[in-house]
């Protein structure tokens, strides 16, 4: 029997599958590739592996022709674009759903409201005091993604207007390590996808204008009121677009929109 079942896990790894698709890329689209890779598998029996790593991650894999398809929380560059082009592939770029981004402290933190500015501050190390934005007498410890995240390029782009993070900032590998670090640090404040959200942290009101401070939701998001929101990709090459189309279309119809609602991200509609 033993014999028999290695050889069924042998023949398992080895043997392709004619409608096995790779997806690789954003940690903030993992959770809602994997639900959508799912119900689309259960739905016409064809197979679809979904790994993270980041956005850049995702992207140079396209370029490499080592995944199918690429996540992303963030547009693809013009430097990617110009590899692309390079490596004799013409892009689709397809928005599958949207992002609310949210800061997040530790519970035990009183503040509860931040302007972008005070942001920005915090992310850029001008502020190492959380009594310098109306808190405690507490040391600041903020967390951030790596550079291969899109999510790290979304704030630098849209919270720091370009500055440069602090040089000591800690970088984290994936979004629920920040979760993790920060729900266990006093002074910590970092960033995740709506989807990440749980009791073990708490997200901040935010202002652009210093006037309204809005929470993070689906219902926030979508009425446009909280002002970090993002458009999620998928991105692939348009000579293979044929195979990769069936999953597209899932992701976007009604029964695919509804996948990311039930996630914690925004629909297209």
């Amino acid at each position: 029997m033993k014999k028999l079942i290695l050889s069924v896990m042998l023949v398992c790894a080895i043997a392709p599958s004619f409608y096995a698709q790779k997806l690789k890329g954003s940690d903030t689209v993992l959770p809602l590739a994997q639900k959508e890779a799912e119900a689309f598998g259960k739905k016409t029996g064809k197979s679809v592996t979904v790994i993270g790593g980041g956005s850049g991650v995702g992207i140079a894999a396209l370029i490499e022709g080592t995944t199918d398809i690429a996540n992303a929380s963030r547009r693809m560059k013009f430097d990617e674009k110009v590899k692309c082009q390079e490596a004799g592939k013409s892009i689709v770029e397809k928005i599958i759903a949207y992002d609310a981004l949210a800061i997040i402290v530790n519970p035990s933190n009183g503040v509860t409201n931040l302007t972008r500015a005070q942001l920005e501050g915090i992310f850029t190390g001008k502020y190492t005091n959380w009594n310098q934005v109306g808190g405690a007498d507490l040391k600041i410890v903020p967390y951030a993604r790596e550079t291969s995240s899109g999510t790290y390029d979304f704030i630098k782009e849209y919270i720091l207007l370009n500055k440069n993070y602090m040089s000591s900032i800690l970088s984290m590998p994936a979004t629920g390590a920040i979760v993790q670090s920060v729900s266990q640090t006093k002074g910590a404040i970092g960033y995740v996808g709506l989807a990440y959200l749980n009791s073990t942290v708490k997200a901040i009101h935010v202002s652009f204008d210093g006037k309204n401070f809005v929470a993070p939701s689906l219902a926030t998001a979508m009425n446009k009121t909280y002002p970090v929101v993002r458009p999620l990709y998928m991105y692939y090459d348009k000579a293979k677009e044929k195979s990769y189309l069936p999953l597209i279309n899932f992701i976007l119809s009604d029964e695919g929109q509804k996948i990311v609602d039930k996630v914690g991200y925004v629909p297209l509609k």
